[in-house]
């Protein structure tokens, strides 16, 4: 899977447009915990939260899965492989670890597939990465380190590790597949339609995981306490299914389409600093000095990351954090 870089004033904007994609992506995603924290406090299971949240998600997107259905014959293995990765894998390993290891240590651990892009560019792509792309990453990983306060509570458990290696391996799925096809131009598979078939293969995975059946309904039709304010459990629900899942993959995988994978993975690491300053807003969880200063490397890593030009020497294309994340070879350029 080619990874192209494009030069001038439409690669410029390409960028931009693609940067502003994944901010929102990443406050999306990021705001997903807030709302989610208050409905488990009130009563539901953790892993019937992520049903919810994917089996919602995929009812507002089936339209588009209509529209779209040509994609079962043509991509049926990327459409499998995106809801088994990027939406059922991704949760389901993560709220595993949870229950053996502490939270920091698994979002840590989970928010390592940046560097593991890398890994997957260099190393089985064989495609050279920029030094700058590294090094934010790099960056990005040990200020992800202080906003979780990884020490406060290492444990160590091998199969809670494992777990949570596993969830960062299905976000490096969820780059990687949402920029699959991306080279082929107008022939690329839709991306909208790419999301809404993997939520549906993600739901009726964490159907067999989550056991919905066992669901206490009554919950959604109380109220959830935030920070000491009543807020309806049905509208914490519309605001994880609606904003932190729908909109947050929509312009997750058109982010990636028009930044290279790592660029964007990078970008997503500001979910763990997004979701950090919301919990201390909304629910009055304060942050810690440690705390502050990570957010503020993750933002540098960040920078440093999406900033960097590509060698321009490279007799082949070059994966770099360049903004558009790709370059006419010897074809069409595609967005």
């Amino acid at each position: 899977m080619p990874v192209h870089t494009s030069q001038g004033s439409q690669g410029e904007r390409g960028r931009g447009v693609g940067l502003g994609l994944a901010l929102v992506s990443a406050v999306a995603f990021g705001g997903s915990g807030v709302a989610a924290k208050p409905l488990i406090q009130a009563g539901l299971d953790p892993l019937h939260v992520v049903w919810l949240r994917a089996t919602g998600a995929a009812l507002v997107m089936l339209p588009l899965a209509v529209r779209h259905r040509g994609l079962v014959r043509s991509r049926p293995a990327l459409l499998a492989g995106f809801g088994l990765l990027g939406v059922a894998g991704v949760q389901a390993c993560y709220f595993a670890a949870l229950s053996r290891i502490p939270v920091g240590v698994a979002l840590l651990i989970e928010y390592l597939a940046p560097a593991l892009v890398l890994g997957w560019v260099r190393f089985v792509q064989r495609r050279p990465v920029t030094r700058a792309a590294a090094v934010g990453v790099v960056l990005a990983v040990g200020g992800l380190a202080c906003v979780v306060e990884v020490w406060s509570g290492l444990s160590f458990d091998v199969l809670g590790l494992l777990l949570a290696l596993g969830a960062a391996c299905c976000q490096v799925g969820y780059f990687v597949l949402a920029d699959q096809g991306s080279e082929a131009g107008d022939r690329a598979p839709d991306p909208l339609g790419v999301i809404a078939y993997g939520l549906l293969v993600g739901a009726a995975l964490l159907t067999v995981v989550a056991r919905p059946w066992t669901l206490d309904w009554s919950v959604l039709g109380g109220s959830a306490a935030m920070n000491g304010t009543s807020v309806p459990a049905v509208a914490l629900l519309a605001w994880v299914v609606l904003i932190a899942t729908v909109l947050a993959y929509v312009t997750g995988v058109l982010s990636v389409r028009r930044l290279s994978p790592q660029v964007a993975g990078v970008v997503a690491c500001l979910e763990a600093v997004i979701a950090t300053v919301l919990a201390w807003v909304l629910l009055g969880e304060h942050l810690s000095m440690p705390q502050l200063i990570g957010g503020a490397v993750v933002l540098l890593g960040a920078f440093t990351a999406q900033s960097s030009a590509p060698a321009k020497t490279s007799a082949e294309p070059v994966a770099a954090g360049d903004g558009t994340g790709r370059e006419l070879s010897s074809r069409n350029a595609s967005a």
